[in-house]
């Protein structure tokens, strides 16, 4: 009797060691299954916000920058600024930036005045004058004022000509270097926004300018400059 209740007891010790082995297999399994899916969750999470901040940093950083001297054309006997250029072109590992009028648009403020949207458009072939150099790239601020003048394109007056002034504050942009004859604005090429003032809102000495070009993507380039005396037809606005 003892020896039979003995393998009775063994036969029933190893059927529960079956049992505790499976138990452990189904618990192993299942937090296999918990971690793949925790592992999952969390190489999705890191790739959202890795995509959140790269258009985070996209749209916090502006495609455009400024590319040299701002200048501005003055009359001196007014001491008062005619046409400001700013020159600009693509950010080191910035896209192209499409400047045609229904995409982008130029913010201005000054002491005395405040305006939404002043852009016209952009001088981009010799269709638009004939003061480029037959590639669509202009060589000053002059001959670019005088084109977007021709037939009232962007601005009803070339304020160059004399004490003429357009009837309404524009903006225009004009090609120095022009890769493509187009409104968009590639890597390697140079471009100037060009603001021409009407008479009443001509900025002068100590007045503080500022435009802002926003474009379809990325942050607006805001270009902000305190008027100097103007005592020569050149004005240096660094």
């Amino acid at each position: 009797m003892n020896l039979i209740r003995k393998g009775h007891r063994q036969s029933h010790r190893g059927v529960i060691g079956v049992e505790s082995a499976i138990v452990m297999i189904a618990f192993v399994i299942v937090a296999a299954a918990l971690a793949f899916v925790v592992l999952n969750m969390g190489f999705s999470t890191t790739q959202k916000a890795k995509t959140t901040i790269s258009a985070g940093l996209s749209e916090a950083s502006s495609s455009l920058e400024v590319s040299g001297k701002v200048i501005a054309s003055g009359y001196v006997t007014d001491a008062a600024l005619e046409v400001i250029g700013v020159p600009i072109k693509v950010a080191p590992g910035g896209s192209s930036v499409n400047l045609d009028p229904s995409t982008a648009a130029v913010k201005y403020l000054s002491n005395s005045v405040n305006f939404d949207n002043i852009y016209a458009g952009t001088l981009t072939a010799a269709a638009d004058g004939d003061d480029d150099n037959g590639s669509g790239e202009w060589l000053s601020l002059e001959l670019a004022t005088d084109d977007a003048a021709d037939s009232a394109l962007y601005i009803t007056q070339d304020p160059f000509n004399g004490t003429d002034y357009p009837a309404a504050t524009k903006a225009f942009i004009y090609w120095t270097v022009n890769n493509n004859n187009n409104d968009i604005l590639d890597q390697g090429e140079h471009a100037t926004l060009a603001i021409a003032y009407a008479s009443a809102d001509r900025p002068v000495a100590l007045d503080k300018i500022r435009a802002e070009i926003l474009i379809p993507t990325g942050a607006a380039l805001t270009i902000e400059r305190q008027v100097p005396s103007v005592t020569s037809s050149i004005v240096d606005l660094g």
